[in-house]
């Protein structure tokens, strides 16, 4: 088997997903249960045309990153296996993989014999690959590594500590963002915890942190948490919640480089960290926080 896809799997509507719905598990090997659902139609809403998204002339690069804690298999000679998952999705990838079918994909090796860590490995790679549209990492860490797993709190400047009222939860309002753009630039790193959206199928809460890097001119910090708390109450994909992010401060604040990462807590076993950057940078380690 191929690692890299040779036909990936078609994009579906949200609304078709097993989200919000009961769904019988299945203990072996199922990679259909994976749920493709297209990138470009919310990507629209936020100003992108399908014209530029399918040329690449998106506004950022970047990743998906994803931690899947339940996943266990057996070996050929039947005896059970535990491992962390770290997947990287390029977010230039046509599609995202919808939560739920992952988590019945990955639950879908519980009684599967692998004959080895590597060979499941690669299975996920060439799975997972088929259903975003593009080449996906995967990293194993296996029992032996778990205590070397650090937790660590996204550094920067914490916007939380200010008391500020608040009357916005939903929609977003970029037109809370703004910046001294007839000052010098600076370069600063903001943080967040009170990021919080709903899942856009089910509507459960989805919690997440938030660090904002950037330079350019300086961002009113009061009216970039009120804009962050603005998603309180709105239905989207944490993937589309940072884009959107990411191009609201890219046009009501104009900075010259930005970076939007997000890390949200994990549900169903599984957590995703969408990442987003204006420039070629190093991917941020993979390292949960406190709530994740």
């Amino acid at each position: 088997m191929s690692d890299t896809p040779s036909s990936p799997s078609p994009a579906r509507d949200p609304s078709g997903s097993l989200l919000g719905k009961t769904a019988s598990y299945r203990a072996t090997y199922a990679p259909e249960l994976l749920y493709p659902i297209s990138r470009t139609p919310k990507r629209e809403e936020i100003g992108l045309s399908a014209e530029r998204i399918a040329a690449g002339r998106l506004p950022f690069m970047g990743a998906d990153l994803w931690t899947a804690y339940e996943l266990s298999w057996l070996t050929p000679r039947g005896k059970p296996q535990v491992a962390i998952a770290t997947i990287t999705v390029p977010c230039d990838s046509p599609c995202i993989i919808e939560s739920k079918s992952f988590k019945l994909y990955l639950n879908s090796f519980n009684m599967t014999r692998v004959e080895s860590p590597e060979r499941l490995r690669e299975m996920l790679v060439h799975d997972l690959s088929a259903a975003a549209g593009a080449r996906v990492g995967v990293r194993l860490v296996l029992p032996e590594a778990f205590d070397a797993q650090p937790i660590h709190e996204l550094s920067g400047v914490l916007l939380d500590r200010m008391d500020i009222d608040c009357d916005r939860y939903g929609p977003p309002a970029p037109e809370l963002l703004t910046a001294a753009l007839d000052e010098q630039p600076v370069t600063e790193t903001l943080t967040s915890h009170l990021l919080k959206s709903n899942c856009l199928v089910t509507g459960q809460p989805d919690w997440g942190s938030v660090q904002i890097s950037y330079t350019g001119p300086q961002i009113d910090q009061e009216g970039l948490l009120r804009y962050l708390i603005s998603f309180r109450e709105h239905d989207e994909f944490h993937e589309q919640c940072v884009e959107r992010i990411f191009t609201d401060i890219l046009e009501r604040c104009q900075p010259v480089r930005l970076q939007v990462y997000a890390r949200y807590t994990r549900r169903g076993g599984l957590d995703i960290s969408p990442w987003r950057t204006s420039h070629p940078a190093t991917l941020p380690a993979n390292v949960r926080t406190a709530r994740q």
